[in-house]
Order: C-alpha cells, then sequence, then structure tokens
C-alpha cells in the first residue's frame, strides 16, 4: 500500500469531516421534519453526494498556509 503524502492526510481528514457534518446536519433537519429514518438517511446521503468539495479541499491548503513552523 502507498504510503500518503504529507498533504492527503489533512485533505482526507477535511473532506471526512465535511461530510460527517453535512450527513448529521441533513439526518437531523430530516427527522425534525417528520420524515421516517430511511428518508432522513437519504437526506443525509444526498447532503454529502452535493457536498461543495471545492470549499473543502480548499481549507485545507489555507490552513497549512497560516500555520507557522516550530
Amino acid at each position: 500500500m502507498p504510503v500518503p503524502s504529507s498533504d492527503a492526510i489533512p485533505l482526507a481528514e477535511a473532506v471526512r469531516d465535511a461530510c460527517v457534518a453535512a450527513a448529521l446536519a441533513a439526518f437531523e433537519d430530516a427527522s425534525i421534519s417528520g420524515l421516517c429514518c430511511t428518508g432522513a438517511w437519504e437526506c443525509a446521503v444526498g447532503a454529502m453526494r452535493t457536498l461543495d468539495l471545492e470549499a473543502v479541499t480548499e481549507a485545507p491548503s489555507q490552513a497549512r498556509q497560516t500555520k507557522r513552523p516550530s
């Protein structure tokens, strides 16, 4: 298995965190709106599919630019 580059891990973590946050928010909103568990899950999956990946992928690079070396 190839070793990920030092940039790949923060990017992967940012994408994962954004997907989880989008899914949780969509599931909660759908549940509050009265959808059944299956419907709420479909909304959560839809939120992950429509996530703005461009915004998510820019966030880790901006954080690296503002981070000061130790």
